[in-house]
């Protein structure tokens, strides 16, 4: 089974936000970044399925060069590739124009199941997931809680207001990550190591256009 794992690098949670000059965007000049907290969640039920049910898991983003310090940190806690599709400007891109480009690669790579967090902590807009499955033509299920897979069909659980939702569904498909699914793993030393080592492959994305864009940022009141 062929396993992809969707990451973003975001800033660290603890950033200090300042707006650039343009007021369009943030000031990068001085940020770190990490994972985002909800694709890490991906990534270890990426891993867990491939314990189980065999196969491999390719961690795949849309980002700068640089990502390539988060993908190998996913290959540090047992994923077994990394892409990135390099795109400097990869903030300004809107969730429909990023859906697409990692479709198109996903696609490439014949992966039967992909794995994404449910909503990234740099924007919230929690449309990716969707989407990719839209662009894929695969089921979806998003904010799942619970999950159970035999390698052709899957059940899995989703928090609702109502209660916990139970869903069928056929793969391939895209789940989205919630709080609850697993814990994820820390990175030994050994796995540190190898990732080191590890070739990563670089790309150019799909130059789709985005629909939308940020016309002006302002702090709150």
């Amino acid at each position: 089974m062929k396993i992809i794992a969707c990451i973003k690098r975001v800033p660290a949670t603890d950033a200090q936000a300042k707006i650039d000059a343009s007021a369009t965007s943030l000031d990068t000049s001085s940020l770190q970044y990490m994972t985002s907290f909800y694709d890490e969640i991906a990534v270890e039920e990426a891993v867990k399925t491939k314990e189980s049910l065999g196969g491999e898991v390719t961690v795949l983003t849309l980002g700068p060069s640089a990502a390539s310090k988060e993908v190998r940190e996913c290959i540090a806690k047992g994923a077994d590739a990394g892409v990135i599709l390099i795109d400097d400007d990869w903030q300004s891109r809107d969730c429909r124009s990023t859906a697409k480009a990692l479709a198109e690669k996903i696609g490439e790579l014949g992966a039967d199941l992909v794995f994404c967090g449910k909503v990234a902590t740099d924007r919230d807009n929690a449309a990716v997931g969707p989407m990719l499955a839209t662009y894929l033509g695969w089921s979806c299920v998003t904010d799942a809680c619970e999950l159970e897979l035999d390698g052709t069909t899957g059940t899995a659980k989703r928090a609702t207001e109502a209660g916990l939702e139970s869903v069928s569904f056929s793969l391939p498909a895209v789940i989205t990550c919630d709080k609850g699914l697993n814990e994820p793993r820390y990175a030994g030393l050994k796995g540190i190591m190898a990732a080191k080592k590890k070739p990563l492959d670089e790309a150019a994305p799909l130059a789709a256009e985005s629909h939308a864009k940020v016309v002006s940022l302002e702090n709150p009141a």
